[in-house]
């Protein structure tokens, strides 16, 4: 018996170093040495368990392994990058509240509509303002003029800063609201394509470079705050255009997440900015689709659903996403 079960055991280990050296491969995870890929492996596996114990618990979502399934908790927290802060302004002058008796549609699908870019990836930069930034201007501009464009992020993260004249950090964070009024201010956002992202590699904000020109019509005239924990003003709001949310992101089933309605544990401790793109229902319950920046690799697509209703945390919303939302008029 003892033989036996010594035997299943190494079986179990050889067939998970198998599976982890595909998990290397098919995300092209970058090896430094032996002492890494062992740090890299113990992570995976731990993480692997982790994914195969709550998806056995049948609940409204499921894990599975993604680019960052060789982090542990702490490296995952890390890497979200604590110098978001993204409750410390409100446009009090611009609250966007539903008509009482406004009625929203029973669902909202603004990447079916065709006013959300493809999946975009900040990499190892804390950009995520940026990109949640860029993405309600994106939705702006397409309802407004008909016409999808990818806008820089790269330019925000570069020249909306402190020594600029701006108020956001490049790569240390920034608010979604600093970053409208950046471009109120600039007339306008360049495309992507004549200021491309560069700082998810480099990790630095880099220089502000002012050779590309700011697409027409792509200045922000104004930017509504939504109404803070309420689902029927977010609600209302996402029915109109997408929306710029801050979320807390540092729990590992989000790091892990892969599909279905996300109703996991998850707090109010914003450290995460991203992009709610619509609502709607399924056998796993009411939801919101929230668009991220970690590439198409992560979750469903690039895409998260998380819960909606006033339970979760006491109306705050899945994740606080209902705390700190907004978006531009164009």
């Amino acid at each position: 018996m003892l033989y036996i079960c010594l035997f299943a055991l190494l079986t179990t280990f050889s067939n998970a170093h198998n599976h982890f050296d595909e998990w290397l491969h098919k995300f092209s995870i970058h090896v430094n040495d032996d002492s890494h890929r062992e740090h890299l492996f113990q992570n995976w596996f731990s993480n692997d368990k982790y994914i195969q114990e709550v998806n056995g618990h049948n609940l409204t979502y499921t894990l599975g392994h993604n680019h960052f399934s060789g982090m542990n908790s702490v490296e995952f927290s890390g890497f979200l990058n604590k110098n978001n802060h993204f409750v410390e302004h409100m446009n009090t002058d611009n609250i966007f509240a539903r008509i009482v008796d406004y009625s929203v549609p029973d669902s909202v699908n603004w990447v079916e509509k065709g006013a959300v870019t493809p999946v975009k990836d900040q990499g190892q930069c804390g950009s995520c303002w940026s990109f949640s930034t860029t993405g309600a201007l994106e939705g702006a501009y397409f309802i407004t003029y008909g016409e999808l464009l990818s806008f820089s992020e790269q330019q925000l993260v570069s020249c909306d800063s402190l020594r600029n004249g701006g108020r956001d950090h490049g790569c240390n964070g920034g608010l979604m609201d600093n970053a409208f009024q950046w471009i109120e201010k600039n007339d306008g956002l360049c495309l992507e394509s004549d200021y491309p992202y560069t700082s998810g590699t480099t990790m630095q904000a880099g220089n502000c470079e002012t050779t590309c020109s700011v697409v027409s019509q792509s200045d922000v005239q104004t930017y509504s705050d939504v109404k803070p924990n309420s689902d029927d003003d977010m609600m209302a709001a996402l029915s109109q255009q997408p929306v710029s949310i801050a979320i807390q992101a540092d729990q590992k089933d989000f790091q892990l997440y892969s599909s279905g309605v996300f109703t996991g544990d998850c707090g109010t401790s914003l450290d995460h900015g991203v992009l709610a793109v619509g609502y709607g229902s399924e056998s796993g319950g009411d939801y919101y689709i929230v668009k991220n920046s970690w590439s198409d690799t992560w979750g469903d697509g690039g895409y998260i659903k998380l819960g909606r209703g006033i339970q979760y945390n006491n109306g705050a919303g899945q994740c606080g996403m209902l705390m700190q939302a907004s978006f531009p008029t164009v």
